[in-house]
């Protein structure tokens, strides 16, 4: 281990917390870096819904009809759901909001959300306010447990991405963690960014036996075949987790797991993190002695496919039945009612199995059965047998009863494009020999998913899900804000580069690029790479460019950053290149009366979570203020 940087930590913060803000359930988990073996999951959350026990809380935000935040997660949902209709229309309730993040092409501090009652709020403002929330609940905790108010100052926050998350929505985590005030632009080593996938990866590294369950123990485990044995070792596992529930405090070995003393200088893993919004999938080779661990193959998120993919379908189903007509103003008119909707049927969906043979029932609230009839003029009861959706029946306690073969049909096309996706990265040159497979997130405690995942690639590696699989991310994350170095080298997504000037050569340059100045022959718009995508970047390395004013009166320098998704680039004018954004050399306060000619040295570093820059004066050997920025250009 490299003890300088470790020791550097330790000094500045007493405390690592790390921040899984999940696209449907979010929490918090943290070490003191005074003994980093014990990971604390955040406490107990009051109002839990029965079928779904987790330590995690929903995404869910709900602000005042003043636009001022009022709650958040169970709180937030069940305060908004007892709200009645002809008021709750006028407070702004969120949920699942994290997917705008992925979505928006050119996300900026000016993108909105729109609430469930159609009114729209700055995303950064509700990223920034729920942000706020966890860090008051774990200083809160913090305080609490140590006796003494615990300030700010003595964390290191982490927060987790998504790896398919493009700069501009890391930085715009950033800024939404800086307006709550965990760190600051001054002060911004106080945060790191960590990628979802790379945490998992950190985390199953410590696995022992005992932590998880294996589906390709092929043999019969005491007479049960495998598939029963997917079940059993899941109730094995839920009365073990439900045992160490009291205790919240995880002990991770500074030992390396067993799985992971088979693993040999040069092997190579899969981690899958299928989680509400989207699923993310990494390979990563060990580098032994100090087992750090190489990015092999770029994070490839497959849209968004997580278990958010068997809502739509659930409500795809009920459009079907009732008309997509109804379901529109039900979700208007009764906003609360819906949400009690999508409750009842992630418990069921949670109950959902490859064997399961007796049907689910989802209780359809009162208000739908209701409004139903006084929107169609006929019952619920109706609508359903003139449906002909075959798995879909009536239960005389006004209940929808679903085959198990209709929630199966819920699943699949979800399930159908993890598994296509994964067969496309198994493909790739780079994932040959691959040993283990490990299967994290919250959409991976799913049967279905196990089974799927299991019978199609069990024969090429062993899949392996670790036991509190929904929080495998946040514990992988406090792992990783305790030593962020853990990870050398990665791969660069984009191409990266700025546009230049470079001497007109002819037959080399096309003759539309020529620019003739002061009587020199210039080539315009030549695209100069810093990086190419799919490059392997070590941690810490740089690549160095110098800049010089073109006046000497200039006082800032702004360059454009261009990016593409191909290697080979001559021109920032080529088709797929696009601008990203800026970097501002900031050339005030530096001394004037130094040559005429300056030069900047700039030192750009692409191997870390986000892209970083620092710049020199040369003459001077003074730092230059730099700002590298994806969103605001």
């Amino acid at each position: 281990k490299d003890s300088d940087a470790d020791d550097a930590v330790e000094q500045l913060f007493l405390v690592v917390v790390a921040i899984d803000f999940g696209t449907t359930s979010s929490g918090y988990a943290y070490s003191f870096t005074k003994e980093p073996e014990c990971i604390h999951v955040m406490r107990r959350w009051e109002g839990g819904d029965p079928g779904v026990s987790n330590q995690k809380t929903p995404t869910t935000i709900l602000l005042t009809p003043e636009r001022k935040f009022h709650s958040f997660g169970y709180a937030a949902r069940d305060f908004y759901h007892d709200l009645d209709p002809t008021e709750s229309k006028h407070w702004l309730y969120f949920e699942k909001f994290k997917m705008k993040l992925h979505t928006t092409g050119n996300l900026s501090m000016e993108t909105d959300l729109t609430a469930a009652n159609g009114k729209k709020v700055k995303a950064l403002e509700i990223f920034a306010y729920a942000l706020q929330f966890f860090k008051e609940q774990a200083l809160k905790e913090l305080s609490d447990q140590g006796g003494s108010d615990f300030e700010n100052t003595e964390v290191r926050w982490v927060i987790t991405v998504p790896a398919i998350w493009k700069q501009p929505a890391k930085q715009f985590m950033r800024q939404a963690a800086y307006k709550a005030g965990m760190a600051s632009p001054e002060n911004p080593e106080q945060l790191i960014i960590a990628l979802e996938p790379e945490a998992a990866s950190i985390y199953c590294r410590k696995l022992r036996l005992h932590q998880m369950i294996d589906l390709s123990s092929r043999a019969p485990v005491n007479g049960y075949s495998p598939s029963d044995t997917i079940g059993t070792g899941f109730t094995q596992a839920k009365e073990l987790v439900r045992r160490n529930r009291q205790s919240r405090t995880f002990l991770v070995e500074n030992v390396i797991g067993e799985i992971w003393s088979e693993l040999e200088e040069g092997d190579r893993y899969i981690v899958v993190d299928s989680g509400g919004g989207t699923v993310d999938i990494t390979v990563h080779q060990i580098r032994l002695p100090e087992g750090h661990l190489k990015e092999l193959y770029k994070a490839t998120g497959s849209g968004p496919y997580g278990s958010l993919g068997v809502d739509y379908e659930f409500e795809k189903l009920l459009c079907k039945i009732f008309g997509e007509d109804f379901i529109e103003q039900f979700k208007i008119k009764r906003p609360a009612a819906w949400v009690d909707l999508m409750i009842a049927f992630e418990s069921r969906k949670r109950a959902a199995a490859p064997d399961r043979t007796n049907p689910l029932n989802i209780t359809l609230p009162f208000s739908f059965i209701d409004y139903y009839k006084k929107f169609r003029g006929h019952s619920v009861e109706h609508a359903l047998r003139k449906s002909n959706v075959d798995f879909v029946k009536w239960s005389s306690q006004g209940m929808l009863r679903m085959s198990p073969d209709a929630m199966n049909a819920l699943f699949k096309p979800t399930i159908d494009q993890i598994v296509q996706h994964l067969g496309d990265v198994f493909d790739k040159p780079e994932v040959t020999n691959v040993k283990f497979l490990f299967l994290v997130g919250g959409f991976a405690e799913s049967p279905l998913l196990q089974q799927a995942v299991q019978s199609a690639f069990g024969s090429r590696c062993r899949v392996i899900i670790p036991q509190d699989v929904g929080l495998t991310i946040l514990k992988g994350a406090v792992l990783f804000g305790l030593d962020p170095a853990v990870i050398k080298v990665r791969r660069s997504p984009l191409t990266y580069g700025v546009g230049v000037l470079n001497r007109f050569v002819e037959g080399k340059h096309p003759p539309e690029k020529l620019l003739i100045k002061d009587g020199t022959r210039w080539c315009t718009d030549v695209f100069d790479k810093f990086i190419s995508a799919d490059q392997s970047v070590a941690l810490g390395e740089t690549v160095t460019r110098s800049y010089t004013p073109a006046k000497p009166s200039q006082l800032v320098i702004v360059i454009n950053i261009y990016s593409s998704e191909q290697d080979n680039v001559s021109f920032i004018t080529e088709s797929g290149v696009k601008k990203c954004g800026t970097l501002r050399l900031d050339l005030t306060g530096t001394d004037a009366s130094v040559p005429n000619r300056r030069e900047i040295k700039t030192l750009m570093q692409f191997g870390d979570t986000e892209i970083k820059a620092m710049a020199i004066d040369v003459a001077t050997s003074k730092s230059v203020k730099v700002g590298i920025d994806f969103l605001n250009y």
